[in-house]
């Protein structure tokens, strides 16, 4: 075989490939997650197994809480089987770029994380709050001179409140939830400040201490994650949040898995 021959093959091996590469990016990009969704009659939803009160396991074993009503809305608007898939912050984004879950729960939004994957509506108020007792009035954060308040040492919380509390401000550090929650209970701390998801759990249990969201240091709502380029299944998921939003389904979620009405402002960035 000549120089020429050879170099003319080559040629044609290298377009013939070129052409199957186009192939599969044109594949790739005409791949619609929704039509896929409702040919396998089920959604693989992403969740946390063990984050209450979004989603927990209940006695029967089966997941439970406010990120599961909003999934099972979801699956029921599209007429499709849930399936939750239990995942890890560190392997929630792979799982949904490889396509074995379809859509992610409570997920915040980033600058970062739009790089890899898109963001349907908010759906959860995710926020950072002052918890206190009901006789005690603290209305803003000038409310909080010479009070003492527990909060988790090198939080997201604790940078709040670093920033947010006068001088005077009693701010007593721990090491973990427990302990910040024990220090409030307990009378050691007068005011705590946690995330609702924490703050839920207290609200529901304390009913001595009847304590309340007094008022938010930080709000960043939790949105449903999915892959980009998929505006069908993005509308989908859109139209089922505002529904549930419309409807009062959102709000009665949060009444019973929060513990508070839902204050549609939590859901905006």
């Amino acid at each position: 075989m000549t120089i020429h021959s050879t170099l003319k093959s080559s040629i044609a091996a290298a377009l013939m490939l070129g052409a199957a590469g186009l192939g599969f990016v044109t594949q790739a990009a005409n791949a619609d997650a929704l039509a896929d969704i409702t040919k396998a009659g089920t959604i693989n939803v992403g969740v946390f197994a063990d984050f209450p009160p979004f989603s927990s396991a209940s006695a029967d074993m089966s997941l439970k809480g406010y990120d599961m009503d909003v999934a099972q809305y979801i699956a029921d608007t599209l007429k499709v089987k849930l399936n939750p898939v239990a995942v890890t912050g560190q392997n929630r984004i792979p799982y949904l770029n490889d396509h074995r879950v379809d859509i992610l729960m409570s997920v915040g939004y980033s600058k970062e994380r739009e790089q890899v994957i898109d963001f349907a509506a908010a759906y959860a108020p995710y926020y950072i709050a002052v918890i206190g007792p009901a006789a005690m009035s603290v209305k803003g954060k000038e409310d909080l001179a010479g009070k003492s308040i527990a909060v988790n040492r090198g939080t997201l919380e604790d940078t709040s409140l670093t920033e947010a509390a006068p001088a005077s401000a009693d701010i007593k550090r721990f090491d973990n939830y427990n302990s910040v929650i024990q220090a409030f209970i307990s009378g050691q701390t007068q005011l705590m400040v946690v995330g609702n998801d924490v703050g839920a759990q207290v609200l529901a249990k304390q009913d001595a201490l009847k304590p309340e969201q007094k008022f938010q240091l930080l709000t960043s709502p939790s949105h449903i994650g999915l892959n980009k380029n998929e505006d069908g299944l993005k509308k989908a998921v859109n139209d089922a949040i505002a529904k549930m939003l419309a409807d009062g389904k959102l709000d009665e979620s949060s009444k019973a898995w929060l513990k508070t009405p839902l204050n549609p402002d939590n859901l905006k960035d």
